[in-house]
């Protein structure tokens, strides 16, 4: 992986040459102070040109940054005025360039508010004709995690509970592949995670951004919240998912409960209640079973 000054020396030398080529700017984590970096930290590059025509022809200009594994998509098409290349390079650098034309660059300077992805950070890298300079400073808050309203706080806990039912059903009927669709991707990522990231936001003043999918919550969550969760995990044994299952309600049930006391919100304990009888009555229900007694 290059060093941000080896590549932002490069692209600038490289864009500096080519009359095409008139403003480049850096987006996401590497232009955000606020956010984590590491070894594998993509360069999220924008370019901005006179004519698109010269980067749909070849790709041959990626040459520049060093030798390709792959890209995608495969071929450069152009999608509402914009090209898109993700490159990964055989040392391991990785850029995710957007190609837009000028025209483009313009109409952003005219915005009063920043798009979402200016304002979580950029950095204007290269500027040949000065048109960056009105637009607005990024406030680097795009995506801070927000105070749930009431409403939303209790429609996600509903359909958290609605979503588990789902879970027993596919576990008593030995669905395993089902089982995990819905254990480890629509109720992990659809209600553990906001409420995860709710959670985070209570005890930070809602002032943090835990990444997307929970990318950084091992930086947030304390010692015993995270081993909680790791214990919500399972492999493809079905006792062990029923076991996962039950982990999983009582994390959400947790911090469902300390949300809701911290906000003033009531917690819909009724509802868990019958909900967690009626998986507890099909984990045990006979596998022969004609009813549901």
């Amino acid at each position: 992986m290059k060093k941000e000054e080896i590549m932002f020396r490069e692209l600038t030398d490289w864009a500096n040459s080519k009359e095409v080529i008139r403003t480049i700017i850096l987006t996401s984590s590497r232009a955000n102070p606020n956010a984590y970096k590491d070894v594998f930290t993509d360069f999220d590059i924008e370019l901005f040109v006179s004519d698109l025509q010269p980067f749909l022809t070849s790709d041959r200009w990626l040459d520049n940054f060093g030798t390709m594994i792959t890209t995608i998509p495969l071929r450069p098409v152009e999608n509402d005025g914009w090209i898109t290349r993700l490159v990964l390079f055989e040392d391991g650098t990785k850029i995710d360039f957007q190609i837009y034309t000028s025209e483009s660059l313009k109409e952003l300077s005219n915005n009063q508010q920043l798009p979402v992805k200016y304002d979580n950070g950029y950095k204007v890298l290269l500027d040949k004709d000065n048109l960056t300079k009105d637009i607005k400073s990024p406030s680097y808050t795009a995506f801070v995690t927000t105070k749930p309203t009431e409403e939303e706080f209790c429609e996600l806990i509903n359909d958290f509970w609605w979503d588990t039912t789902y879970v027993a059903k596919s576990l008593w009927r030995d669905e395993l592949y089902f089982v995990k669709f819905m254990l480890d991707n629509v109720i992990r990522f659809n209600y553990l995670q906001k409420v995860i990231e709710w959670y985070i936001g209570v005890q930070n003043d809602w002032n943090v951004n835990p990444n997307k999918c929970g990318r950084w919550f091992k930086r947030y969550l304390d010692k015993e919240t995270w081993q909680e969760l790791e214990s919500t995990y399972a492999g493809a044994n079905i006792e062990d998912n029923w076991n996962a299952l039950f982990r999983t309600a009582d994390l959400f049930n947790r911090l469902s409960v300390k949300i809701g006391k911290d906000l003033g919100y009531d917690y819909p304990i009724e509802l868990e209640n019958k909900i967690r009888e009626y998986l507890l009555k099909t984990r045990n229900l006979d596998k022969n079973a004609t009813a549901f007694h």
